[in-house]
């Protein structure tokens, strides 16, 4: 049976940078083969240039799906259901699954799908991210342009549910695995922190909140999350019982084009010798993830007596660990890549993990 192939929900709403973040994921996607279904709806169309850059090996033509009849949280059996059997039939099958919904679209119903029969065997879901507008949130509005999101909703005839702005932003707050702050080089470092800190008193606990400018996050920090969301939809249910809402959902906000690259992100190496006991070191791991506030950390791990190297992958405080190759003529050593954002306390890091 071959693993399940993961998908990655994004929501947010119009103009928070969900095509952006996308696009910057693609032009950086090292080679995986990720398939795209975007739920644009209206006249908007598929943005062009979400293709910029994303090579044949990233993305085909036939990798991306465009679902335009509608919010796709109201078209789930209908559309969403029939685009994934045929994302599924491809050969070669994609690496990874991003579903970029439209900006009114509730997050669970879409989760929920993945437990469909034919869909639940094959596909996880990776995570659910959800971008804001860190501007505009912290201006006390949910949208840069109110007007525009608005104008979306009633163009969707398909739309049934009719719910205040406010109420599906804690909807996408309440099922996100991870939030985006984003535009935060429109706001203070302390705006910015406040906000951030705020998201995460708001959301479940483990959540991650992330902050970037114009969209620019690690494909390693975005993807590969490993949640199983169709498995936990207890933890994330929705706060409001009313039927949908709508809208949709292209960025250009004011495009400026200086791209900031990773500098708000960084990654290093730890290494150190063998560890003497295995659930030992990856308590110690998560411990020090807690400790340092990093997003990922991965690696090869030698454990005393075992040929066989240790695998060791973190994401947040949840720590997998699986025993896959001998070490062969390598060296025993443990080697740990650490990744979060700027200004990680390297030393101390250093220091929890090699005690």
């Amino acid at each position: 049976m071959p693993a399940k192939i993961p998908a990655t929900i994004v929501t947010g709403f119009l103009g928070s940078g969900k095509t952006t973040l996308i696009r910057h994921m693609l032009q950086n996607a090292h080679g995986k083969r990720i398939a795209l279904i975007i739920n644009e709806f209206g006249d908007l169309g598929v943005d062009g240039d979400i293709l910029q850059g994303c090579g044949e090996e990233v993305c085909a033509k036939d990798d991306i799906v465009e679902l335009s009849n509608g919010c796709i949280c109201c078209t789930v059996a209908d559309d969403f259901i029939p685009t994934m059997e045929a994302l599924l039939a491809r050969s070669p099958a994609p690496d990874h699954i991003v579903i970029e919904t439209s900006g009114l679209a509730l997050p669970q119903p879409l989760v929920r799908a993945f437990n469909w029969p034919g869909i639940a065997t094959r596909v996880t879901v990776d995570g659910v991210v959800t971008v804001v507008d860190g501007r505009a949130v912290q201006d006390g509005q949910f949208a840069h342009n109110i007007a525009a999101v608005d104008a979306q909703r009633a163009a969707d005839d398909n739309l049934d549910h009719e719910t205040p702005l406010s109420e599906l932003f804690e909807d996408q707050i309440a099922c996100a695995d991870m939030i985006v702050v984003n535009k935060t080089d429109l706001l203070t470092a302390e705006e910015a922190d406040g906000l951030a800190a705020q998201l995460r008193t708001d959301s479940r606990d483990g959540v991650q909140v992330v902050k970037t400018s114009m969209g620019a996050l690690p494909v390693d920090v975005l993807l590969g999350q490993g949640i199983g969301a169709e498995g936990d939809l207890e933890s994330r249910h929705e706060i409001h019982h009313h039927h949908h809402h709508d809208d949709d959902e292209d960025d250009h906000d004011d495009d400026h084009h200086h791209d900031h690259g990773h500098d708000e992100f960084e990654s290093f190496i730890v290494t150190r010798d063998e560890v003497s006991d295995a659930a030992a070191f990856a308590a110690q791991v998560s411990a020090a993830i807690k400790a340092n506030n990093i997003l990922r950390l991965k690696g090869f791990v030698a454990v005393v007596g075992k040929p066989m190297r240790m695998t060791l992958q973190a994401v947040g405080p949840r720590v997998d660990t699986y025993f896959d190759q001998p070490f062969g003529d390598a060296p025993r050593q443990t080697r740990l890549v650490v990744i979060g954002e700027a200004g990680l306390d390297r030393s101390a890091i250093t220091a929890a993990l090699q005690a």
